[in-house]
């Protein structure tokens, strides 16, 4: 292979959220973080340069996209997912979350419903609480080892005060990659009942063999015009901290409501380093994230291997996507809190807790597996050590 990830890099001392700012946990600490979804690898070269070149020029000012930029977009969707978008179609936000936030305020008014599937990423739940709209929780269900949508759940819980759903496509963290008829019939609901799909596509790259992402909004004209497609490059290509990302929203009059909320906040500028990384990414990124897929299957294999063998306890949910495994922890008999000191204080672990990813999380860790193999052997033989010892 052409990249080395087998590569540790130090990231102590550098303001890594992940490694120095672990919740509750001082720095300087013996704590191996696998929790965030940020991954422990040094972003592709091509980016980098592009980084590069913008800092040599020296003078940092308020940028614009260019046609470059936005080529970069469509031609990434193109090559990847065999998916053809207009370039008028794309709006900017920095980062997916935000880009929520802005949904949320321009298509909705407080005391309105929305729609989640949980356990799904946490601050879905606080983005839509925090802007005074009331959750709806349309529960996944766990079967033949893997979530699905529960359908008649989400029928029955729909009213005339429900006005959107939040998507996690690929989901986060159970892994799933949804296939069409899935997302036809989920589609097909919120068409029948005037529910906007916002669709986070953030993991969307990031796919083990044998799988395919296909975007809902690709599925009919309908879907097009009732969908705001989130996507970036921070997740494929570790670039979360340059907060830049972009949107799908075919609808010409939801992207000028979209637009005019996300200006009225001074959101539209963007970040010259993150628009240099993204298309610099998704120009000459294909490479290396070819590379990373094979890599972090290997990384799965090897964990799913080592439960088995020596941690028959903790079961893994096999993911579809992502980089995050969603850990089934029942069968060690702990609650919420009990389960999380055990890892930190006891395993010197620091995953992500899954009762902050709502309703059936409560006995259930994330993993994130985007690191060095060494980084990965050694956290699951601190939980294995812990467990024989408790």
């Amino acid at each position: 292979m052409k990249y080395d990830f087998d590569k540790v890099i130090e990231r102590r001392g550098t303001d890594s959220t992940k490694w120095d700012y672990m919740p509750g946990i001082p720095r300087n600490n013996d704590v191996l973080p696998m929790w965030v979804a940020d991954m422990d690898f040094i972003c592709p070269q091509p980016v980098i340069e592009a980084l590069k070149e913008k800092i040599k020029h020296g003078i940092y000012g308020y940028s614009s996209r260019s046609s470059s930029y936005f080529e970069s977009i469509t031609g990434w969707l193109k090559r990847r997912h065999n998916c053809e978008i207009k370039e008028e179609w794309l709006t900017h936000s920095p980062g997916v979350l935000p880009a929520i936030f802005v949904a949320i305020m321009t298509f909705t008014n407080p005391g309105d419903k929305v729609i989640l599937q949980p356990p799904v990423y946490p601050p879905f739940h606080s983005v839509v609480e925090g802007n005074g709209r009331k959750l709806v929780y349309n529960q996944l269900k766990e079967q033949n080892g893997l979530y699905v949508m529960d359908y008649l759940d989400l029928e029955r819980k729909i009213d005339n005060q429900v006005k959107m759903i939040i998507f996690c496509s690929p989901h986060n963290p159970g892994g799933r990659v949804w296939n069409e008829d899935e997302l036809l019939r989920l589609g097909e609901i919120c068409l029948k009942h005037k529910i906007l799909i916002i669709s986070d596509e953030i993991h969307c790259d990031l796919l083990f063999k044998g799988y395919n992402h296909i975007p809902i909004a690709s599925l009919s004209e309908e879907l097009a015009q009732n969908t705001i497609t989130c996507i970036s490059a921070s997740k494929t290509f570790n670039m979360g901290g340059l907060t830049t990302s972009a949107n799908i929203i075919p609808n010409q009059q939801k992207r000028e409501l979209f637009n005019k909320t996300l200006e009225s906040m001074e959101l539209d500028t963007g970040n010259l380093l993150g628009m240099a990384g993204l298309e610099a990414a998704f120009r000459y990124g294909d490479e290396w994230l070819d590379e990373l897929l094979e890599y972090l299957e290997g990384n799965l294999n090897y964990l799913v291997k080592f439960l088995k063998e020596r941690i028959p306890q903790i079961k893994p949910m096999i993911p579809q996507g992502t980089y995050l495994v969603w850990l089934d922890c029942r069968e060690l008999k702990l609650t919420p809190p009990e389960l999380m000191s055990f890892m930190i204080n006891k395993a010197k672990v620091r995953l992500s807790g899954g009762k902050t990813f709502g309703p059936g999380g409560e006995e259930f860790l994330r993993l994130n597996l985007a690191c060095p193999r060494s980084t990965l052997e050694e956290g699951l033989k601190r939980i294995e050590e812990a467990i024989i010892s408790a």
